[in-house]
C-alpha cells in the first residue's frame, strides 16, 4: 500500500493501523536516521556528529523522504552524570528543539529517539537493556512538555529492548522503567504525540507487541521493528509471521533498516514487501561512516550515497508520484 509522504503529514497522527494527516489522508514515513547527538555530547566534543543545517537538510530531501529519526542521550538532555555544560542541560535541548524546527520548517516529520542511557550515577555512553527507571521517565516528562504543541514529532520511547521478557518490557522489573512508565510520562506532561514503542530482542522480534502492549488513553501507540541483514528475524516468512499480524492492528515503523556488506541486496528485498504491508521504514544511518560497520548510507553530506546508501535512494525516488 503506497501513502502520501508525511511531507504533507501536519498533525500525524495513529487511525487504526496507519497514520494520517489533518485531512484524514493515509501517509507512511520513509526517511532516514541521523545519528550523532546521542554521542558527541556524552563524550564532550559537541552536539551532532557532522552538520544538521539547512543545507544538510536539503540534502537529505533528494532522496525523496519525509521523516528524520534523531536519537537522543538521557544524560545530555537532563544535564546529568557529567555532561558538560556547553554540551548538556539547556544548551543541549536548545539544539535539539533548533534541529527539530529545521526538519519541519523543510516538511519533514522528526522522531525523536531515546538512544543512550544509563541508571544512576553511571553515565549514558551506550544503550542498555531497557529505558532506566531512574532518569528515563524524567526524559520523557520532558521532552514531552518541550514539544507538547508540536504536531508534526513523534516520540520513539525506546531504541532497542534487549535480553528482557514481555512482561519486564511493559511493567519493568529491577533498575528498567517498562514502556507503561513511559507512556503515562508522556501523557501525564500533556504530551499528545504518536508513540513508537520498539518490541524486544533489538526491536526485531514483534511477536508479543499485541499482546503486551501498554494502555494509552489517547490510542497513538505505534509498534517500531529494527531490522538488518544480521537480525534474527530477516527472512519473508518471519516478517509474514511475526510483523503482519501486528502491521494489520497498528502502524508498524521500520525504525532501523540496513545491512553490513556495502549492498543493497538485503533490504531490496524488504523495502518492497513493506510497500505492499504499508509499513513505514528508515534507512540507518545518514552519517559518513563505513558503509560496513556503520552502515552508513553516505559518503558526503552532501547526499552522496555509499554503494548501500545508492540501493535504498533509487527505491525511495522511485515511489515518486506513485
Amino acid at each position: 500500500m503506497l501513502a502520501l509522504p508525511a511531507s504533507a503529514a501536519a498533525g500525524i497522527r495513529v487511525s487504526g493501523n496507519h497514520l494520517v494527516n489533518d485531512a484524514g489522508k493515509t501517509v507512511r514515513l520513509l526517511g532516514v536516521n541521523r545519528s550523532g547527538l546521542e554521542y558527541a555530547c556524552v563524550q564532550g566534543w559537541g552536539f551532532s556528529d557532522g552538520p544538521v543545517d539547512t543545507a544538510s537538510i536539503s540534502a537529505m530531501k533528494t532522496w525523496g523522504i519525509d521523516a528524520v529519526r534523531v536519537p537522543l542521550n538521557e544524560d545530555c538532555w537532563l544535564g546529568i552524570n557529567g555532561v558538560k555544560a556547553q554540551y548538556g542541560g539547556v544548551a543541549y535541548r536548545s539544539f535539539v528543539k533548533g534541529f527539530v524546527s529545521r526538519l519541519n520548517a523543510a516538511g519533514l516529520t522528526a522522531i525523536l529517539d531515546l538512544h543512550w542511557n544509563a541508571p544512576g550515577t553511571q553515565r549514558a555512553t551506550g544503550q542498555q537493556q531497557m529505558p532506566d527507571a531512574d532518569h528515563s521517565p524524567a526524559f520523557w516528562s520532558s521532552v514531552a512538555r518541550a514539544f507538547r504543541g508540536n504536531r508534526n514529532v513523534i516520540f520513539d520511547l525506546y531504541n532497542e529492548p534487549h535480553d528482557v521478557s514481555w512482561r519486564c518490557w511493559r511493567d519493568g522489573c529491577g533498575q528498567w522503567a517498562g514502556m507503561q512508565r513511559l507512556v503515562n510520562a508522556v501523557r501525564s506532561a500533556g504530551g499528545r504525540q504518536p508513540l513508537m514503542l520498539g518490541g524486544i530482542a533489538w526491536s526485531n522480534d514483534l511477536s508479543g507487541w499485541l499482546r503486551w502492549r501498554p494502555r494509552d488513553p489517547l490510542h497513538q501507540l505505534i509498534a517500531s521493528f529494527h531490522l538488518y541483514n544480521f537480525a534474527t528475524c530477516n527472512t519473508a516468512s518471519c516478517w509474514d509471521a511475526t510483523v503482519k499480524p501486528v502491521a494489520a492492528a497498528v502502524p508498524v515503523v521500520t525504525g532501523e533498516l540496513g545491512e553490513n556488506d556495502c549492498a543493497h541486496g538485503f533490504i531490496d528485498t524488504y523495502m518492497p514487501w513493506a510497500d505492499a504491508m504499508g509499513i513505514s521504514y528508515l534507512g540507518w544511518t545518514w552519517d559518513t561512516w563505513n558503509c560496513n560497520s556503520g552502515p552508513a548510507l553516505i559518503s558526503g553530506y552532501d547526499g552522496t550515497p555509499t554503494a548501500f546508501g545508492a540501493g535504498f535512494r533509487a527505491h525511495l525516488l522511485s515511489l515518486q508520484g506513485r
